[in-house]
């Protein structure tokens, strides 16, 4: 029984790590599904959610407005949730009139957005993090595939900036996006991206309904318009920029946040696992948003049982050797955070790892226990002064 459990842990780790990165790439090669895009400049809105956002709402304002896209055809909504500092002020320093503020009392980033979108009048919603820079171009890139009607949404391309934290949560998180860079293409040339992530994104104004609280809004958002029968695609050119987490604590809290409301979303969202219904997205969005937020159970028998039969096996005792090792990478990796050799892969890769794991951890007692996460308070980043994302 111990050796059966011992296998099965192995395979579930491996198919979630390997296994459906590689058929993902399959499907990419030989199941491809392009989508037309288009030199087009539709009526758009960016709607922001913001809290206690002052030391960067004003840069991402100023960054929307300087963006390469008609003037005419842009309208920025910024919601700010109940904040006690000078957010909701300089926001309306702006005379333009493509700006529009909303003080809005507390009421969580869910009720913010709600309200936010009956002042939004464009064809194309842009959804945006106060701490996230676009690109330039990044708007038109956005908006390009909506020239095909079978898009119903496009997910932007998160970046975190060079101005990033020291810290083994930084390098562990710019390799963490840098993979998942390449899952979305390879997922959106041959069908739909699993979900988008906050810093940018866009849907079509009739896709949108109302988000639910205690979800993660960009993934309930976005995923609403596979429900509707549409294509959610990513274009790789329409880049967002903003800061890491400025220490391991910070990013620990932030990630048992967003996954505790990631898991509540995947459940508002269930139909979505239907394979009969959704054919390979069901398979995508089970292997990307249930599989690998609960692999830590899969490598606590994998620990278990690898302890319990290293006495009757030298292959075993590698096993468990090899885990030791592992962890103590991570610990180093806990340890160094902040210096230079904490920046290095053979540690900081196993501390982001096991970071998550124990997060997803916290997350799924949140889930199972009730515990929604409605309200919070952006922490700062110390080193750059601006705020964290609230959420990814």
């Amino acid at each position: 029984m111990r050796e059966i459990l011992f296998w099965a842990s192995v395979a579930v780790i491996l198919y979630t790590y390997i296994g459906f990165p590689f058929v993902s790439w399959l499907r990419s090669v030989f199941c491809s599904r392009p989508h037309r895009t288009g030199d087009i400049t539709p009526t758009v809105s960016v709607l922001i959610a913001a809290h206690n956002e002052e030391d960067s709402i004003g840069e991402k304002v100023r960054n929307l407005l300087e963006l390469d896209y008609p003037k005419d055809q842009l309208q920025i909504v910024v919601a700010s949730d109940g904040s006690t500092d000078r957010t909701a002020d300089i926001i309306r320093t702006f005379e333009d009139p493509r700006v529009i503020a909303l003080d809005l009392p507390r009421g969580g980033k869910a009720a913010a957005l709600n309200t936010g979108i009956n002042h939004c009048n464009g064809d194309i919603l842009v959804f945006s993090d106060a701490n996230s820079m676009f690109g330039k171009d990044a708007l038109r890139s956005l908006v390009s595939p909506f020239a095909d009607d079978s898009v119903g949404g496009v997910a932007g391309d998160q970046r975190y900036s060079k101005k990033g934290s020291d810290s083994a949560a930084d390098a562990g998180e710019r390799s963490y996006w840098n993979f998942d860079r390449r899952m979305k293409i390879w997922q959106s040339c041959a069908g739909n991206v699993t979900s988008a992530t906050g810093a940018i994104y866009a849907i079509r104004r009739t896709l949108f309904r109302t988000v639910p609280e205690g979800v993660t809004d960009d993934f309930a958002t976005s995923t609403q318009v596979i429900v509707d029968g549409y294509r959610l695609v990513f274009a790789q050119d329409a880049a967002a920029y903003e800061p890491v987490a400025a220490s391991s604590g910070v990013e620990f809290g932030r990630k048992v946040r967003i996954i505790t409301r990631g898991l509540r979303g995947v459940l508002q969202q269930r139909t979505l696992l239907n394979p009969l219904r959704h054919g390979f997205y069901s398979v995508q969005l089970f292997s990307h948003k249930v599989l690998r937020r609960q692999m830590v159970f899969p490598l606590l028998v994998l620990l278990i049982t690898s302890s319990l039969l290293a006495a009757s096996s030298p292959f075993y005792l590698v096993a468990i050797a090899c885990q030791i090792v592992f962890s103590a990478a991570a610990l180093a990796g806990y340890l160094l955070s902040g210096t230079q050799f904490g920046q290095m892969k053979p540690i900081s890769l196993p501390f982001f790892f096991c970071m998550v794991n124990i997060a997803c951890l916290f997350a799924t007692f949140n889930s199972l226990t009730g515990k929604r996460v409605v309200l919070w308070e952006p922490q700062r980043a110390a080193s750059s002064g601006q705020s964290l994302a609230p959420e990814a």
